[in-house]
């Protein structure tokens, strides 16, 4: 797959921001064909060091509001400046995803980039603490990283090499997720597909950093485990 977007990110300076596979990559895929407005007011939940918030400022016209837990707004801002946006266009809030400070019906869209399944594995987390601050119409775009087949009852070795039960844990398939999200009353369910992004393509970009968690990942993606993890993606609208 190409990634004309992306491709303008790959540098050094922002890999070194990323906090798993490539953002840049599975966000700009979500994407494809999205329905959202240029100039529409977008929560980038889980935005993590605000790059996919960047991206979604500069490369989709969007307003964004950078909305994450365990970053910080100054540093954000500082970032934002030096990819050249102002605060017009973008926005930094710390908050948590169950509790959001914004207006009701704020937003007109919602995207997630690898964050979600941390919080949204809730069966009543769409309809009573995320839709609430969408407008009637209004789209979720998400992707999470997941498990081609559930394998928690036999979890195998290669896995384990990195990650505890604990953590994998927010790894799951899409049979899952469909469960999930049909339990919303207040939202359709447009699309949830595994994504076709070269999973060895995205993880490499995430293994080539010397952080210690992407260190830590090497240990199962050498060993092979990537045969058992795949990205799902899925698209909603807000009745």
């Amino acid at each position: 797959m190409e990634y004309p977007k992306s491709q303008k990110y790959n540098t050094p300076e922002l890999m070194a921001k990323i906090m798993g596979p490539n953002p840049f990559k599975l966000q700009e895929e979500m994407l494809q064909n999205h329905k959202i407005p240029a100039g529409s007011i977008v929560c980038d939940l889980g935005s993590g060091q605000g790059l996919t918030s960047v991206m979604l400022a500069k490369d989709y016209g969007f307003k964004v509001y950078a909305a994450d837990l365990w970053s910080e707004p100054h540093a954000n801002c500082r970032f934002f400046y030096e990819m050249g946006l102002t605060p017009e266009q973008i926005t930094p809030v710390k908050t948590d995803a169950a509790n959001l400070p914004f207006e009701k019906e704020f937003f007109d869209a919602v995207v997630s980039t690898d964050s979600y399944n941390y919080w949204g594995r809730d069966p009543e987390y769409l309809d009573a603490k995320l839709l609430p601050f969408v407008k009637s119409g209004g789209y979720l775009y998400v992707c999470v990283p997941g498990m081609k087949k559930d394998c928690h009852d036999n979890l195998p070795k290669e896995l384990l090499l990195s990650w505890t039960p604990e953590q994998l844990a927010y790894l799951r398939d899409i049979n899952y997720w469909e469960e999930i999200l049909n339990h919303s009353r207040d939202a359709e369910v447009i699309s949830i597909f595994e994504m076709k992004g070269n999973n060895d393509e995205l993880w490499a970009d995430w293994l080539d950093q010397e952080n210690e968690v992407a260190v830590n990942d090497r240990k199962t993606m050498g060993a092979g485990g990537g045969k058992y993890l795949n990205f799902i993606a899925f698209v909603l609208r807000k009745k």
